[in-house]
C-alpha cells in the first residue's frame, strides 16, 4: 500500500512539472535551503543568546519574539518544499537511510523546539536548564543538516 501511493507520488502532476524542467527540482532546493538558513539561523541566534554570546541588551525570549516572523518563514519553506523535493523521487527517498534518519531526526527535533527548548526561552535569566536545551537545539539541527547533506550521497 505505500509503495503503491510512492509510485503513485512519483507520477503526480507536480512531480510531471518538477522533472521534466530541468531548473524546477534546483529552484525548489534553493527553497529548501533558503528555509533552513531561515529556520535555523535564528533558532541558533536565540540558542548563542541563551548560552550568553551576543545580542545581550535583550533577553532570549524577546529576541525569539523578534525573529519569529523569520523562524516561521523558513519552517513554512522547508515544509513545502521538502515534499515537493521527496514527490521527484518518491520510492528512492524513501528507501534512502540518511532521508529515513533525517525525518527521524526532524520529528525529534521540531518536538524539542516546541517543548522544552520553548520552556527553556520563557525564563527570563538562562540558567543551566536553557544552556543545556540550547546546546541540545544546537546539535539536533546540526545532526538533521548532517542527515540532510547525505541524502544526495547515500
Amino acid at each position: 500500500m505505500l509503495n503503491d501511493f510512492l509510485e503513485w507520488l512519483t507520477r503526480s502532476p507536480w512531480t510531471a512539472f518538477t522533472n521534466s524542467h530541468e531548473w524546477a527540482f534546483p529552484t525548489i532546493q534553493s527553497f529548501h535551503f533558503i528555509g533552513f538558513a531561515f529556520l535555523i539561523g535564528t533558532i541558533a541566534i536565540t540558542d548563542l543568546r541563551m548560552l550568553g554570546f551576543g545580542m545581550l541588551k535583550q533577553t532570549p525570549a524577546e529576541l525569539a519574539s523578534d525573529l519569529n516572523r523569520l523562524t516561521w518563514i523558513g519552517f513554512a519553506l522547508i515544509f513545502i518544499s521538502g515534499p515537493l523535493q521527496f514527490s521527484a523521487d518518491a520510492v528512492t527517498y524513501h528507501l534512502n537511510p540518511s532521508f529515513r534518519h533525517k525525518m527521524a531526526w526532524l520529528t525529534v527535533t521540531v518536538l524539542f523546539h516546541f517543548t522544552l527548548h520553548r520552556k527553556a526561552l520563557r525564563n527570563a535569566v538562562p540558567g543551566v536548564a536553557a544552556k543545556l536545551a540550547a546546546v541540545t537545539s544546537i546539535l539536533l539541527w546540526a545532526t538533521v543538516l548532517s542527515f540532510g547533506r547525505f541524502i544526495a550521497f547515500i
